[in-house]
């Protein structure tokens, strides 16, 4: 698996969703949070988001979605990038 990094740009094109949007996502649990690449840059992991995406299209819960996150930031954290 490749691992790219998309920026604000991407993510809304990916998702349908506003910059604002996105945000609220994050802070409700139903996103992941970015991470910082640069001193003023943040970006998500592409496969993350799919992950997202691929949850919603199958019709998951927000609960679901949370469960999914939570899964996402602790493979990010140990490494499982």
């Amino acid at each position: 698996m490749v691992t790219t990094i998309q920026r604000v740009p991407a993510v809304k094109t990916a998702t349908g969703l506003s910059r604002s949007s996105v945000y609220g996502h994050i802070s409700q649990g139903l996103f992941p949070k970015p991470i910082q690449i640069g001193s003023r840059a943040v970006g998500w992991l592409s496969h993350e988001t799919d992950a997202i995406l691929s949850a919603r299209i199958a019709g998951k819960s927000d609960d679901d979605i949370r469960e999914l996150v939570i899964e996402l930031m602790n493979q990010r954290a140990h490494g499982g990038v």
